[in-house]
């Protein structure tokens, strides 16, 4: 279904140098609570990812993105960090995150890890020491604490609305009882935002970047890189904010710190990479994070927002390109992630754009159509130049988990719509490895004890979708992955550089890249190819010299 023989082999490509390795890298996403479980207690750990690196080897992939590995208490998924230097003992230990970095290095694989910046958990240290100080006390300094409007401070100081929804700021309690202060936080009251005008804050930040980078990580992932500077006035939000002017978000200060960040990754061997999560719709101002010193590359969350539809891709790829051009970095290129629906219900919806204000219970979709569609989805950005970023399970076609009982839903964006947002624990349900039932190899059985069931639930009827299952089926998504990440890797002309679009139909994209030619049909009709020499990769059979709606195929031009 999804390969075709290729008449002669192409010379395999020299390998990436090192200081360039990020530009073209296929970069995956271990949300590790969720990605295999060594010990079987029914949540993922650091040791099943170790257990896991041939599979990721065999995958295709250049680094691995952990999501926050830190001790947390968990409020929002492990962003609520309450020890940056430490490993939470649900996962492992110090020594088990070296050994992973570690190991996946010698398979070629790089580690990149994430760093919260905006804010800490309320359990952090100095978020305790803070609460026990009275106002105005230094401790209370690296945090934004407030006195309350009104008569008798009843009102937080602004009406700021937070990114899970709901208000900015919670009121504290004095020692005798009585109402105290309020603080920000932009998130979850269990995240309370760090005042990063204080040099404490700044200089604990750049330690815990050395502590890392020593420890052999390759590059950080920057979590809500846009939001860490306040102005400090506080003034409301205008309803159209000039660029720079909006008070908590894409603040010009911001550029000074991450110029600082580029100068102590700049002093390790080798490139240390940072890669900012910058959800901004302005396409100048998100550039001017890529400037030559300051981030390396920041995610492309416009394509992944975008609906299954031709015109709007392209332009989505246009402005991307675009943006990124002046700056000299690639863009990435990223279909989902642990926030987001996932590619094979996202695209069987009769709105396939992504919006988190968007999602709620019960929405209809085409698991059927919405695979046809991943599957295409899968090719059409993994011939884009620049990176790749696959989250864990993607590469299975699996689906957003969306009968999870409520009462065992863990995600605050659930939480604080008061039950109307399904929230984000759908897409990040355990992968299944092998089996036929639950846990599907997810966790081991220790000894004859059976393995207990997975810290979120996983669905019966996912034994076709399991690694196992999928290795034996040439035309399984898997294995399409593996095909397509293998031919990436081994063409010279794929990954970072130039596309130059080519002549097509209403409803097709085609480009090519050198000696590479991929075609997209979003009709609602069989697309004739343009004309070639060979059929690298296809998503679908092909219909003679006619791709089928919703495939993607990758083509060696007539010579």
């Amino acid at each position: 279904m999804n390969t075709q023989t290729v008449p002669a082999p192409r010379a395999t490509a020299a390998a990436t140098p090192d200081t360039d390795w990020w530009r073209s890298a296929v970069i995956y996403e271990v949300y590790v609570r969720s990605f295999a479980d060594a010990d079987g207690d029914g949540t993922g750990d650091l040791a099943g990812v170790r257990s896991r690196l041939g599979y990721l080897k065999d995958l295709g992939v250049d680094a691995l993105w952990f999501t926050p590995w830190y001790p947390s208490p968990l409020a929002d998924g492990g962003y609520d960090v309450s020890d940056y230097r430490a490993i939470n003992p649900a996962f492992g230990d110090l020594a088990e995150a070296e050994a992973l970095i570690a190991e996946a290095l010698a398979l070629g694989i790089r580690t990149i890890i994430d760093i919260v910046p905006n804010h800490v958990s309320n359990e952090h240290p100095w978020f305790r020491e803070a609460l026990a100080a009275a106002p105005g006390s230094p401790a209370r300094e690296r945090f934004w604490f407030r006195e309350g409007r009104g008569e008798h401070g009843e009102l937080p100081p602004t009406d700021w609305v937070s990114n899970f929804g709901g208000p900015t700021w919670t009121r504290t309690t004095n020692p005798d009882g009585t109402p105290g202060e309020w603080y920000l936080h932009l998130f979850a009251p269990e995240q309370p935002d760090l005042n990063w005008d204080h040099p404490e804050t700044r200089r604990e930040h750049e330690s815990i970047l050395r502590f890392w980078f020593d420890r052999g990580v390759a590059g950080v992932r920057i979590d809500s890189a846009a939001l860490l500077v306040k102005d400090a006035t506080l003034p409301e939000v205008p309803e159209n904010p000039a660029p720079g002017q909006h008070p908590n978000t894409d603040r010009d200060e911001l550029h000074d710190i991450y110029r600082s960040w580029r100068a102590i990754a700049d002093g390790y061997e080798g490139t240390r990479v940072l890669v900012g999560e910058i959800w901004l719709p302005d396409a100048e101002r998100f550039a001017n994070y890529l400037r030559p010193d300051e981030m390396h590359t920041a995610f492309n969350f416009d394509f992944m927002s975008r609906a299954w539809n031709a015109e709007q891709l392209r332009t989505s790829i246009d402005t991307m390109l675009a943006a990124h051009a002046p700056v000299g970095a690639p863009s990435t290129w990223v279909l989902s992630n642990h926030d987001v629906t996932r590619p094979v219900t996202r695209y069987g919806r009769a709105d396939s754009t992504f919006a988190f204000a968007g999602k709620r219970f019960g929405t209809p979709t085409d698991l059927a159509s919405g695979t046809r569609r991943a599957r295409a989805a899968a090719l059409l950005t993994a011939a884009l130049p620049g990176s790749l970023y696959l989250y864990q399970g993607d590469e299975l076609g699996l689906p957003e988990v969306e009968d999870i009982p409520r009462h065992l839903l863990t995600d605050p964006m659930h939480h604080r719509s008061g039950g109307v947002d399904p929230g984000r624990d759908g897409c990040r349900v355990p992968l299944p490895w092998s089996g036929d039932h639950p846990p599907y190899g997810f966790s081991a059985p220790v000894g004859t004890t059976p393995a207990p069931r997975t810290w979120l639930p996983q669905p019966q009827g996912w034994e076709r979708l399991t690694v196992e299952a999928q290795e034996r089926d040439p035309h399984s998504m898997l294995s399409l992955y593996r095909a397509a990440l293998r031919l990436r890797t081994n063409d010279s002309d794929l990954g970072d550089g130039s596309l130059e679009w080519l002549p097509s139909a209403p409803g097709v994209l085609a480009f090519s890249r050198g000696d590479v030619v991929c075609v997209t049909n979003f009709g609602s009709s069989p697309a004739a190819l343009p004309a070639h020499s060979a059929v690298l990769l296809a998503s679908a059979d092909l219909e003679g010299d006619r791709l089928p709606c919703d495939a993607t195929v990758w083509l060696r031009p007539p010579h």
